[in-house]
């Protein structure tokens, strides 16, 4: 008996996909806990508009995180810190902290987790900070840290 699968089924398969079951594993288990549906035309059907609607969102996604990834480009975060003795930096700059100046200063929310920083930002001048806006997206923000007076 042809399935549609509605989730993923450990050793099985995945979500979206037609699998080959034996009628009795299909009518007594998959059916029965709504894991899968029967491969008739109709229900065929609403796969292929499922899979395309989810294409078209998925691309609307990377559109969007590219236009974003070109905004962040021109933009430029400015922190302040406390300095220490010999003008060196009290402290470092967080992933947290770059997210709320941005915030305040662009007016664009950008998740914290999505801020790659290679290492803690723990001196004054400008850095360049990875922004990792979608799984084929990454974006640089210029982060400019001065001394707090």
């Amino acid at each position: 008996m042809k399935i549609i699968l509605l989730q993923d089924v450990k050793s099985v398969g995945k979500k979206g996909e037609i699998i080959e079951a034996n009628d009795g594993y299909a009518r007594n288990f998959l059916l029965p806990k709504k894991l899968g549906v029967e491969a008739n035309n109709k229900n065929l059907n609403d796969l292929k508009l499922q899979k395309s609607n989810e294409e078209k969102i998925a691309a609307e996604q990377l559109k969007e995180a590219q236009d974003l990834a070109k905004e962040l480009e021109t933009k430029e975060v400015v922190l302040t810190i406390k300095a220490g003795e010999g003008g060196k930096a009290f402290g470092s700059v967080s992933s947290k902290e770059i997210a709320a100046a941005f915030s305040e200063q662009c007016g664009i929310e950008i998740d914290k987790k999505k801020i790659q920083l290679s290492e803690s930002i723990k001196s004054f001048g400008v850095f360049d900070v990875k922004v990792k806006l979608h799984p084929q997206v990454t974006g640089s923000l210029k982060v400019k840290v001065k001394e707090k007076n």
